[in-house]
This record gives C-alpha cells, structure tokens and sequence, in this order.
C-alpha cells in the first residue's frame, strides 16, 4: 500500500516485522504445517522484539497502544505462518486486550506484562460447547463467595487453550438476569485444581496452531482476578471483539498477499499457448480483480485500526473490515489455486495451505453472517431507523 497512509515510523516497524516474520518464521513455516508443531519460542521472539506489545503501555512491557502497529504484525506474520499469528494474535490480543483496557493496576502488572514479555501464553474463553455465536446462552458458572469465586463450565474452540498459562474467562455471575447484565470475566491460572484441557481439536488448516476443549470443573478463582466489574463482563467482551475483528481482518490481508503473489509470478512464468498464461485475458483479468479486492481489505482494515487509536466506535467498521478481508483472503486463495491449476492443488506450493488456513477466519471472531448482521444495525442505527 502507498506509504501516503502510514508515517515513516509506522513504515520502519512494519519493514521490521517483515524481516523477522522471512528470518525466523519462513524457513520453519512448511515444517511447522507438516508437523503440526506448536512453537512457543517463536512467541518469545516475537515478544522480544515488541510484537506482542503493540497494544499495551510501556509501562507494562508494550510499545503501544497503537491498532496501526498490530495490523502490521497481524498481516506481516500471516503472510508467512497463519498458524503462528493466530497463537501470538490470541495472546497479545484476545487474551491481554480486555486486561489492558480493564484491569487495575495490579492486575496488569501480574497478568499482563509476563503476556507482552512473552514469559506466558494467554488465552480468550468465551465460545462454548452449545455457544457460539449466540453468547447470551452462555453456560459457564461463576459463583461468588466470600473473597472467591467457583467456576464450572466447558469452552471449546478456544485458541492456545492447551498450552496456556492464563486464561480470561466469560461466565455468569448472575444467572437469574439477561447475561449481558450478568457476566463477569476472570482470569484462571491454569495450573488451579480442576481445570482440565478435554482435547486439542485436529483442524483442516492451522496446523502449529493449538484449538482446544476446556472443562472447569469447582476451579477456585481469587476475587482479585475479576476483570472489570462484576456482571458488566459483556462491556469487555464487546470492547475486545471490536480489536480483534479488526486484528483479524489484518491477518486475512496477510492471508490473501502470498497466494496473489505467487499468482502472479506464476503467471508470468507459466507459458501455454507458447506465451505466458498472464497474456490470457481470463487470467490477467482475475488478477486485476484479486489486486483490488486486496487493496480495498488493506484500506477498511486501516480505517478501523484508526478509529480505535483515536478512541471512536468502531463496532460497524470492524465488521466491514474483517468481514469484506476475510471474504477476499478466502477468494483470492481459491483463484491463486485455479491459476496455479493441477500444481496449485500440490504441496509443492503454500497456496493450498493458505487455502484452507483462511476458511477457519470466516467463522471465528465472529461469523460472515453475525458480522453482516452488525453492519446493517449500525447502518440503521446512523440514520436514526
């Protein structure tokens, strides 16, 4: 994209990330795929260079806050290992964001900073065996009593959830109102009595990744560890997704790039006909249309980035952006493979891997369908209807 929408510093720390995403992460990236590892270190690199930090204080080991810096890790990191970005991303993001925004000080220091460190891996707990996108039929049970709560419930589908080593919970607090006035938002430490990880999921792509099945079971949680207030968790639930849609939104970007590119090197190189296949209109054409697609998911998804920075709503415009990216990285890997033909559907190139990888993101974060349903709430609600 035109540097005439990023400063020069903003442009250094993303030619930074890329760097190291190229260094440390793409000579392992079709190892990590093949053998489904999962690669903590990588998060402590990452950590060490700022990239888990780019939400958060310096006080509390961040370079942040600022959503411009993390959709350049989010798309840079993906655009070599969707797997890897999805673990940093649900730590630094899913996980430490509602912290950041919400905890006092004390709770950042103890629950935060070893996230941003990279010392520990965090995780975000809010879908649910019978709950997905319909978050008011909630399950899990938090009950106060004296300085403690007891937490029993199952969450599934949760990112890093075996490897972690804290977790932010949803759960009720109070069953006996809406759950959006009685959900209240923990952080579990998983080595307390009672939690137990059910399973590691086997995915169609994300392999590296880690998406697990929790089970609480009488979990002890200090009343310390309540985020925010008790029975206003919906406010730090709402308040993350809007972060993350938009951080997702960045790695679909990074989703799409690779397969475009190696698309159109393909077509340059490929000759049928006994010309290149790029001289063809049905292929030269779709690449025009690939590269639009791409440049118009880069634009919405800065916009958002920006309006979180300046601290406007921008519920609507996450949407849009992780909506319209998600769509396109799907897409534009579906017509890399079509370019590519009968090799693309080969693991001799990373296009049927970037394939599969962005299927997974048109429905976590928030469905294509959920999201639609925002947007014209939004769109509504702006002209008063």
């Amino acid at each position: 994209m035109s540097s005439i929408f990023f400063t020069d510093e903003e442009e250094e720390f993303r030619a930074k990330v890329r760097q190291f995403a190229h260094k440390e992460i793409g000579p392992i990236a079709e190892t990590i795929e093949r053998e489904n590892e999962y690669h903590r270190e990588l998060i402590t690199k990452m950590a060490k260079h700022g990239f888990l930090g780019t939400l958060h204080e310096p006080k509390y080991g961040g370079i942040g806050p600022s959503a411009v810096k993390e959709i350049a890790v989010a798309e840079e990191i993906s655009a070599v290992s969707p797997a890897i970005d999805m673990s940093r991303l649900s730590s630094s993001v899913l996980y430490s964001t509602p912290v950041s925004s919400f905890g006092s000080d004390e709770q950042k220091k103890r629950f935060l900073t070893p996230i941003v460190k990279g010392e520990k891996i965090g995780a975000f707990c809010l879908t649910e065996p019978d709950v997905g996108s319909d978050v008011a039929g909630m399950k899990t049970r938090a009950t106060h009593s004296g300085k403690e709560y007891t937490l029993n419930g199952e969450k599934r589908f949760i990112t890093n959830g075996s490897v972690a080593d804290l977790l932010l919970v949803a759960a009720v607090t109070n069953p006996d109102v809406h759950p959006h006035k009685g959900m209240s938002t923990l952080v579990v430490e998983t080595d307390s009595p009672g939690f137990e990880v059910v399973k590691d999921y086997d995915l169609m792509g994300m392999r590296g990744a880690r998406i697990a099945h929790l089970r609480f079971s009488n979990v002890i949680v200090p009343q310390d560890n309540l985020i925010g207030r008790e029975n206003e968790g919906w406010g730090v639930v709402t308040h993350e997704l809007d972060v993350e849609r938009t951080a997702i939104a960045a790695e679909a970007v990074g989703y799409a790039r690779t397969p475009f590119e190696i698309a159109v090197r393909y077509s340059d190189e490929r000759v049928q006909f006994d010309r290149p296949i790029r001289k063809f209109e049905a292929i030269s054409f779709r690449i025009a249309d690939m590269a639009t697609r791409l440049e118009a998911a880069r634009l919405l998804t800065l916009k958002a980035a920006r309006m979180i920075d300046r601290a406007l709503p921008a519920t609507k415009e996450a949407a849009m952006a992780k909506d319209f990216a998600t769509e396109t990285a799907f897409q534009t890997a579906s017509d890399a493979l079509q370019i590519l033909g009968g090799i693309g559907y080969t693991k001799e190139y990373p296009v049927e891997r970037f394939f599969r990888d962005s299927r997974l993101m048109k429905i976590g974060g928030g469905t294509t369908e959920i999201l639609k349903f925002l947007i014209q709430r939004e769109v509504y609600r702006e002209l008063g209807l």
